[in-house]
């Protein structure tokens, strides 16, 4: 279990990574987009991710 847990982590911040590897314009422009936004608008952004995610996870592990 921990494995996994580290191999998730290892795969996020490689996802997280790509997009300012591959063009940091664009990701500093988006950057300074967000930090535009007010705080309830972040944290729905953030409570739409962690939704989409936990909901992807049941997916994937119901068909396993």
């Amino acid at each position: 279990m921990g494995l996994v847990i580290l191999y998730a982590i290892c795969f996020m911040m490689i996802i997280e990574g790509a997009f300012p590897l591959v063009s940091p314009a664009k990701w500093r422009e988006i950057f300074a987009m967000l930090i535009s936004l007010r705080d309830g608008q972040i944290r729905t952004i953030g409570l739409i991710s962690v939704v989409l995610g936990l909901f992807f996870m049941l997916l994937i592990s119901a068909n396993i």
